[in-house]
Formats: C-alpha cells, structure tokens, sequence
C-alpha cells in the first residue's frame, strides 16, 4: 500500500488506489459497543418520527383536500387563479411596463410614418395630375374616347369618361342583331 501525506487544500483527485485505501479503514472499530448501539437506538427512534411525519403529513393532505373539495376548488379553477396571478404579476413587473412603453412609442412613430407616407403619396399623385406628360396622356385618352364616339354614332363633341361608355353600350345593344320575325302576311309566298 502507498501511503502519501497531502495537505487539505491539495486538489489532486482522489485514485483508485486511495478509495481502496478508505475502503480498508474499519470505521466502526474507533467506536465502542455502547456508541454502536446508542447511534442504533438513535436511527430506530429517527425512522419512527419520519413514519410518523409521512402518516401526520398525509393525515394533513386529505384534510386539505377535503376542505378545497367543500369550498368548490377544482384543480381547474387553482389553475385559473394561478394564471391569473402570474400574468398580473407579469403586468406589474418593470421588464413589462418597459417593454409595453417602448411597443407603444414604436406604435406611434410606425403609425406617424405610414400617415406621412400617405400624405406624400397623396401630393406625388396631385403633382402627377398636373405635370404635362400626364396632361398630354389625358388629352389622348380624351381624343380616343371622342374618336370611338363619333364612329359609333356619336356626336363628336367629347364628353365625359362615363358618357362615352353609356353611349357605347348603347349603341352595341342597338347594333346587336335580332330575328326579324316577318309578319304572318308575309310568310306566306
């Protein structure tokens, strides 16, 4: 057997040697008979409060369930009430007020953006409305629509969007062709 002396703080592991070594050691030879047999007496008396502990303990349970069973608590409503009190917990603890503060400004501002960008699209379309180029382009929709209209039977006087198409429904009704039903009188050959 090897035999070292080492310090308490030394922090080599212990090997297998060692464990043999402790293993080897008969600790109940330090101690006298009437040790050995208090300690058991002391063990016997400790094992008997425990039982005793475990049947007051589940004496106890039962009683508490009872007594939630007679004033109506489910597991389902301590559930609820559970949740319930974490989420106000939650509601009050500073992490949420600060993230519910900093979602609200976020809210503001990203709705603050979206009315400025509609406000800007807003005057980019009436810009639009008066630039030449889409002055020109209306002049020959206006054209074309005026142009369809005196070839469909129109007066040629340019008129609004609307009208052109009432008159163009119009006139492709009148234009539909129909069975000419000949009259009886002339059926006859």
């Amino acid at each position: 057997m090897e035999t070292r002396q080492q310090g308490f703080l030394d922090s080599e592991p212990l090997r297998e040697a060692d464990e043999d070594f402790v293993s080897d050691v008969n600790l109940s030879a330090s101690m006298t008979e009437e040790e050995r047999e208090e300690i058991q007496q002391e063990l016997a008396k400790l094992e008997e409060e425990i039982g005793t502990l475990r049947q007051v303990l589940s004496s106890k349970e039962k009683q508490h369930a009872e007594l939630k069973q007679k004033l109506g608590i489910t597991p389902l409503s301590e559930l609820k009430t559970n949740f319930s009190r974490g989420w106000h917990d939650m509601q009050s603890s500073v992490a949420y007020k600060k993230t519910s503060e900093t979602l609200s400004t976020a809210g503001q501002r990203t709705s603050a953006a979206f009315s400025t960008l509609g406000s800007t699209i807003t005057r980019k379309i009436g810009d639009m409305r008066n630039s030449p180029s889409f002055r020109s382009f209306e002049e020959k929709v206006e054209n074309t629509v005026s142009t369809i209209k005196t070839k469909v039977g129109g007066t040629g006087i340019g008129g609004s969007f609307e009208d052109v198409l009432s008159s163009a429904a119009h006139a492709s009704s009148q234009d539909t062709p129909t069975n000419n039903l000949m009259d009886s009188s002339e059926r006859q050959c």
